[in-house]
């Protein structure tokens, strides 16, 4: 390696750290992420672009294929959840809490956002149902370890299929995983992790009294419209993959498809409905949160710079040389999640390990799929459903550590294990 080519790695991974720093500290900073990840991924190319020999134009070309994918795919899934919500389909989920024994409810609660959150991504989940907990349960300790245990079965929920973490469909569009080998292979550890870590806090509720809720505690009311758009909004995503398996086209034609389906369907049944224009697909459009989608675009660009630049590669035989066992490495990744978003870690881990040294649906990466998705329940700040469940609630970063962390990290170990005995 040259003296020029060492200054120059060492410009990219400094363009890197001190952007993803300022990602880190976004809400000391003020200043949304996708500002400082945007930024990031030009400086990141722009040095890139100053190596002599090396075709970075084509480069950039071929990442951009594969990164515009991920966008595509995410917009289309935030439409089809935002129709739903538009037309108060969520609403449905909420007729599942009524009940009054804390553990009868804790369960129903982490089991419900654990199977919606497999259609639905974590965040969405998360939102949804801590905005419902708020309307039903009164006592703020009681609704905050909830909205906790909503935060760790979001996140064990995304996991184990395609569509249900952002994490995941990274790694089912780059080809690391398939359909049904990883719902298959994740479902059980994903399902212990959510058992283990409502486990724990059954027994933080042992001998307490009933749930506390409001004497007329809200409910939002379910019109036969909502049902109808919350069954065919699930029945679009859920086509995702199907598509995928039966044509092998690349999961965001799926998406296209099924969200061009929904808009077809909300078109034909407010068409001429004056009052009902709020409704339709171009007005839900100004709702969808494309920071979130410009955020992933830069995160993406910055990690192909870092792997046109080989190091990413120089990362991954460092990691070799230091850690023997390919089932360490996943699993201290996936704690890494806890502190460093597992957007980036995923990223990374996609351009460390090729396909050749893991083929697709092994081990190592359906337990990296598991690791990024549930490791980032040991902090409040590891996962957007964690930062989601903070903003409504106001958490404090410390109260998650001293009353979830635990729970986290116990269903964090269960389903690791859950995985390597399997």
């Amino acid at each position: 390696m040259t003296l020029a080519t060492s200054i120059h790695d060492w410009l990219v991974g400094l363009f890197f750290v001190a952007g993803y720093s300022c990602i880190v500290f976004e809400h000391a900073l003020k200043i949304n992420k996708a500002t400082f990840a945007l930024l990031m991924a030009v400086l990141c190319w722009t040095v890139q672009f100053m190596e002599p020999g090396v075709d970075n134009l084509g480069a950039l070309s071929v990442h951009l294929s594969n990164v515009s994918q991920v966008v595509f795919f995410l917009l289309g899934a935030l439409t089809i959840v935002e129709i739903i919500q538009a037309h108060n389909g969520l609403a449905v989920v909420s007729r599942f809490l009524s009940l009054s024994s804390k553990t009868k409810t804790l369960w129903v609660v982490g089991l419900v956002a654990f199977f919606l959150s497999s259609i639905l991504d974590n965040l969405t989940t998360t939102i949804v149902m801590v905005t419902m907990l708020r309307k039903i349960i009164k006592d703020r300790e009681d609704r905050l370890i909830f909205g906790a245990a909503v935060v760790i079965a979001a996140n064990a929920g995304g996991a184990w299929t395609p569509i249900g973490d952002v994490t995941t469909t990274m790694l089912w569009i780059g080809g690391q995983v398939s359909t049904l080998p990883i719902m298959k292979h994740l479902f059980i550890p994903s399902i212990a992790c959510t058992a283990a870590a409502l486990g724990y806090f059954s027994f933080l509720f042992r001998g307490t009294k009933n749930l506390t809720t409001f004497a007329h505690a809200e409910k939002e009311p379910v019109t036969p419209l909502g049902v109808l758009m919350f069954f065919l909004g699930m029945g679009a995503l859920i086509a995702v993959p199907v598509i995928k398996l039966l044509t092998g086209l690349p999961p965001f034609m799926g998406m296209l498809f099924s969200l061009s389906t929904m808009w077809l369907i909300t078109e034909l049944i407010h068409r001429g409905v004056t009052e009902r224009q709020h409704l339709r697909v171009t007005s839900l459009f100004a709702r969808i949160d494309l920071s979130a989608v410009l955020f992933f675009l830069g995160i993406l660009l910055s990690i192909a710079a870092l792997e046109t630049a080989g190091i990413l590669r120089n990362t991954a035989l460092w990691l070799d040389r230091a850690f023997a066992s390919k089932e360490l490495i996943a699993t201290i990744i996936g704690a890494l999640s806890a502190i460093v978003d597992n957007v980036p870690l995923v990223a990374a881990c996609i351009g460390m390990y090729d396909l050749s040294a893991y083929p697709p649906d092994s081990t190592f990466w359906q337990l990296i799929a598991f690791a990024v998705g549930t490791g980032g329940s040991m902090l409040i700040i590891g996962s957007a459903a964690g930062v989601g469940f903070m903003s409504l609630e106001n958490v404090d970063f410390f109260w998650f550590l001293k009353k979830a962390s635990l729970a986290a990290l116990i269903g964090y170990i269960v389903g690791i294990a859950a995985i390597l005995i399997l």
